[in-house]
């Protein structure tokens, strides 16, 4: 499967993105080297390859929790557009109701 000019355009359109004619020749391009590599890989006969998340096994990716002191709250604060002296001042999100 090859991909048109106009069928990049179409998706660079839907993602917002701004390509002058160039550069779409140039992503039309690399995006057909793309999907052809996918086409080549679809190829493979994959029955006999289990499932898995990643492609290396990973192990104790997570460091251990230790407890630690925390930064007083004056220096927590002291870079914070708007505090009270106690909290963070954030523009509601929500509605009055």
């Amino acid at each position: 499967m090859s991909l048109t000019r106009d069928e990049v355009a179409k998706v660079a359109l839907l993602a917002r993105l701004h390509l002058d004619d160039s550069e779409l020749d140039t992503m039309t391009e690399q995006l057909g080297q793309i999907v052809a590599y996918v086409d080549q890989l679809a190829q493979l006969d994959t029955s006999d390859v289990e499932p898995m998340a990643h492609a290396v096994e990973l192990t104790n990716v997570f460091a251990d929790d230790v407890l630690r002191p925390s930064l007083p709250r004056e220096q927590a604060l002291k870079n914070a557009p708007k505090q009270d002296g106690e909290f963070y001042c954030v523009p509601a999100v929500l509605g009055d109701g």
